[in-house]
């Protein structure tokens, strides 16, 4: 067959450390509001202070 086929068998271990890699959930990104300095995801407004953009567009309390 030539270089197609592999020389041994790999163990189950070896094969599932390998597909892992694709199946990991990358953590939250947040970025710091620049007027309050809470974390919040981007491109969304603030839930502590209501602004995004430097602009306040939710009433908060």
């Amino acid at each position: 067959m030539g270089a197609i086929c592999p020389k041994g068998k790999h163990s189950g271990a070896r094969r599932d450390k390998r597909r892992a890699q694709s199946f990991r959930i990358p953590g939250a990104t947040l970025s710091k509001c620049p007027k309050c300095g809470a974390l919040v995801k981007p491109h969304r407004a603030c839930r502590s202070c209501g602004t995004y953009k430097s602009s306040e567009v939710l009433n908060v309390g």
